[in-house]
């Protein structure tokens, strides 16, 4: 096994470590989009009432009412369509990704806030893999305190770049550069796989961006760094002077993510069933999210094994540990 393969492992080890990381990411999930799902619940209630359609729904899905449902609804319940069930979700999620789809208001807003909170913690969960050891509550939320608002510095450079790719880019490879490669396109065919090709050129700029931003976290919690573009610079010094082994590295935990993806795309509950189907269903489906968090650590992990293997040594982080009761949360209680 290469170098490359030791530390996607190590990287693997370490989230492994520390479980109670991944339950908590997974109940902030859960806390994020519960109140969608009663909302939507509610919306459902007060549509179908004690119907005839509504015993329908209860024996499978019903697609005439659904369509009905999604013509009257407002906010959140516009969502309510076959495509957010099972496999089909994940589908329509990556479209909407790499058509740069938009989404209600609602959704948004509760995606920024998920995004608030992984910002929160994203510097207490770097902390805990560089150390790999136990840091306890105040360690932890210490950590989380000390980079927040500077990754908070960082999201805003992260979102001019996603701005640029979205924006600008996006429309530029979509909307002129396509119509240009299938103006005199004949075959349907032809036109898919020069869209498909334009999806890969695009998906390489993002990954690109993702990996920069995610190894400038890396380094500004290891070296504590306080300037964010500093930090970026670094980022980008570690990448071309390592550029096989993180390249490598990254691709490595993006095939973990495909093997997450089609595991579930095997075991993904259709419509339908009710009773114990529905709770089957429910389970397959809150194992899929905390297998899709347990990749995203293993990316912020197995990318801070490498850090530190090249340029440092396992367990390097040059902030001094908080120790309680000295750590900024005792002297906030004080």
């Amino acid at each position: 096994m290469g170098i490359v393969g030791v530390t996607f492992l190590d990287g693997v080890r370490r989230v492994n470590r520390a479980p109670a990381i991944l339950i908590g990411v997974w109940l902030l999930t859960c806390a994020v989009t519960l109140p969608l799902a009663l909302a939507m619940r509610a919306m459902i209630v007060e549509h179908l009432g004690s119907s005839l359609a509504a015993d329908a729904a209860a024996n499978g899905v019903n697609y005439e009412w659904m369509q009905e449902f999604a013509d009257q609804a407002t906010g959140i319940g516009v969502t309510f369509k076959p495509t957010i069930i099972g496999f089909a979700a994940v589908v329509d999620n990556m479209s909407a990704f790499m058509d740069n789809s938009s989404r209600p208001i609602v959704i948004v807003c509760a995606g920024g806030a998920y995004i608030a909170l992984w910002i929160f913690l994203a510097g207490g969960i770097i902390d805990r893999y560089a150390r790999d050891r136990a840091l306890h509550a105040h360690g932890f939320f210490a950590a989380c305190g000390v980079f927040f608002f500077r990754f908070l510095r960082l999201a805003v450079v992260q979102w001019l770049v996603y701005a640029f790719l979205f924006g600008a880019m996006h429309g530029w490879l979509f909307d002129r550069l396509y119509a240009r490669m299938t103006r005199d396109v004949t075959s349907e065919r032809t036109a898919f796989f020069a869209r498909v090709a334009l999806y890969l050129v695009f998906g390489v700029l993002v990954a690109g961006c993702n990996l920069v931003f995610d190894y400038t976290k890396v380094r500004a919690v290891v070296e504590d760094r306080r300037s964010m573009l500093g930090a970026v610079n670094a980022a980008l010094q570690f990448i071309q002077r390592n550029y096989a082994a993180a390249v490598a590295l990254y691709a490595l935990d993006f095939a973990a993510f495909l093997a997450v993806i089609a595991a579930y795309a095997m075991v993904a509950p259709s419509a339908g069933g009710a009773g114990a189907m529905v709770w089957a269903a429910f389970t397959i489906g809150q194992l899929y999210v905390l297998a899709r968090l347990w990749v995203k650590l293993v990316f912020w992990s197995s990318e801070t094994a490498l850090f530190q293997q090249r340029l440092a040594h396992a367990g390097y982080v040059a902030r001094p540990e908080p120790t309680w009761p000295d750590s900024p949360a005792a002297e906030s209680i004080s």
